[in-house]
């Protein structure tokens, strides 16, 4: 069996009342719904609420999952992110940004996140200096507008496709393509602007 039939199976045990099933399937996707939600959240407190808050909600809509109109990922991306876009309204964190559909990306060749970061020769502090990278990225990533920030983790930090990320959002590829490369570029001038204040 592969990945689709096995999630398929299990969706179908746990709407038939098996726990252990629901249990597999929150330890299969805990973590990266966790990373989204500490992704935007900003906080592990907060992101482990929304985790929670996620999950509360996935069990109570499995049934609407249809495997045939999609993979697992993208449908538990959705729940994710309209979860994380109702709680950025209800706490006034979205931010009013310009229609980027209507705005053509003046960055086509934007680089993902990991060749803006700098890859520090190996040496004992690697863990210390690969933590602080990871924290000024998470910073970085705070002050991109929510539309930038969400197409920017989806596809740099998740390694979700393209089309997986415009069914996950509800738009259209191109638009996807734009916010990612509008995002890359946003995040690389904060990282420069962090490393020059650093040196």
């Amino acid at each position: 069996m592969d990945e689709a039939q096995v999630v398929g199976l299990l969706v179908r045990r746990c709407i038939a009342g098996d726990s252990a099933a629901w249990e597999e399937i929150v330890q299969r996707y805990h973590r990266r719904i966790y990373n989204i939600c500490y992704r935007f959240a900003g906080t592990s407190d907060d992101a482990q609420d929304l985790t929670q808050e996620v999950f509360i909600k996935m069990y109570r809509t499995l049934n609407t999952f249809d495997v045939g109109k999609g993979a697992f990922m993208t449908w538990v991306t959705t729940v994710t992110r309209n979860l994380l876009v109702d709680h950025f309204r209800k706490t006034k964190h979205d931010r009013m940004t310009d229609s980027l559909d209507t705005v053509p990306s003046e960055h086509e060749d934007a680089q993902p996140l990991s060749s803006q970061i700098a890859d520090p020769s190996r040496s004992a502090d690697d863990h210390v200096q690969s933590r602080e990278t990871r924290e000024v990225v998470h910073q970085a990533l705070q002050k991109l507008s929510p539309e930038l920030r969400e197409a920017v983790i989806l596809r740099d930090l998740q390694d979700m496709d393209y089309k997986e990320i415009a069914g996950a959002l509800k738009v259209p590829e191109g638009t996807v393509k734009s916010r990612i490369n509008r995002g890359r570029a946003e995040l690389a001038r904060l990282l420069q602007r962090t490393y020059r204040q650093v040196m």
